[in-house]
C-alpha cells in the first residue's frame, strides 16, 4: 500500500491525490483533471507523488475505452516525460517498466481510434504520450508543441531566436514574435520541408504512422519540423530538427 502521507505534489502533502484519483471521470471537462494535473505534473515539475500515480492512472486507462482513456494517458505521459524532477532522481522507466510498458500499449490503441480522424489535436497530444512511454529523449516533451504550429528555437550558427511556423500563417522562419499581425514588416524565409521518401529514423516512424491513423495534414507538418529552415537574421541554414533537440536536449 502506497502511504501517500509521505509522498508529496506541488502544493504539500499528497493525502488527497487517491480520492482526487477515484473521483475523477473520463469526461476532459472534469474539473479533477485539473486538480490532478496541477498536483502531480505543475507546470512540468513532478514531485514523488506523481510517481506513486502511475499504477492508479494505469488502472483507469486499462478499464476505460480508447476514447475515455485519453486524459489519463496524457496525464501519465507528461509525468513520464517531465525532466523537471527537483527533488530526486527516480527513473519511472526502472521502477514503473511495468506499468508504462501498458501505457504504451493502450496508447496505441487509443491512436487508432477512428474519432481521432477529426481530432488532430489530442492525435498529437496521444502520440506526444506515447513517446514518453518509449523514452524517446526531448519529443516526450517537445512533440505536443506541433499543435501550435510554431516551434522557437536558436540559429545553430548565430544563436538568434527564430520562430519556426508552419501552419495557419505560413511556413517560414522569422526573428519576430508577432509574426501573425498582418502589420508586421520581419523578414519571412520560406521553410525546407523534407520529401517523405527523405525521411530517416524517428521522422520516418512518425509520418508513417500519422498516414496510417489518417492523419495527413500532421504528416504533412512533420516534413517541416524535420526539414530545414534558413536564419531570418544571419541566413545560415539548419535542420529544425537538430535545432529543437540543442535546445531541450
Amino acid at each position: 500500500m502506497t502511504d501517500w502521507s509521505r509522498l508529496h505534489h506541488a502544493y504539500g502533502t499528497a493525502e488527497d491525490v487517491p480520492r482526487l484519483l477515484a473521483s475523477v471521470g473520463p469526461d476532459a471537462e472534469d474539473p479533477g483533471w485539473t486538480k490532478l494535473w496541477s498536483r502531480l505534473c505543475h507546470q512540468g515539475t513532478v514531485y514523488s507523488a506523481s510517481y506513486a500515480a502511475l499504477p492508479a492512472l494505469t488502472a483507469m486507462a486499462r478499464q476505460w475505452s480508447a476514447v475515455d482513456r485519453r486524459m489519463t494517458l496524457c496525464l501519465a505521459g507528461s509525468i513520464v516525460a517531465s525532466t523537471d524532477q527537483p527533488y530526486g532522481d527516480e527513473d519511472p522507466h526502472v521502477t514503473y517498466a511495468s506499468q508504462i510498458s501498458e501505457l504504451a500499449q493502450l496508447t496505441d490503441e487509443a491512436l487508432q481510434d477512428p474519432g481521432l480522424a477529426d481530432d488532430p489535436t489530442n492525435y498529437v497530444y496521444l502520440l506526444a504520450a506515447l513517446l514518453s512511454f518509449q523514452d524517446v529523449e526531448v519529443w516526450g516533451e517537445q512533440f505536443d508543441t506541433l499543435n501550435d504550429e510554431e516551434y522557437e528555437v536558436p540559429c545553430l550558427t548565430c544563436g538568434t531566436e527564430n520562430f519556426i511556423a508552419f501552419g495557419e500563417y505560413g511556413y517560414f522562419s522569422t526573428t519576430d514574435s508577432m509574426y501573425m499581425e498582418s502589420s508586421t514588416s520581419a523578414r519571412q524565409v520560406p521553410l525546407r520541408p523534407r520529401a517523405p521518401e527523405a525521411l530517416e529514423g524517428l521522422a520516418q516512424r512518425l509520418h508513417s504512422r500519422a498516414l496510417a491513423d489518417g492523419q495527413p495534414d500532421i504528416a504533412r507538418k512533420l516534413t517541416y519540423v524535420f526539414g530545414d529552415a534558413q536564419c531570418a537574421e544571419c541566413g545560415a541554414v539548419f535542420s529544425v530538427e537538430e535545432a529543437i533537440v540543442t535546445q531541450w536536449g
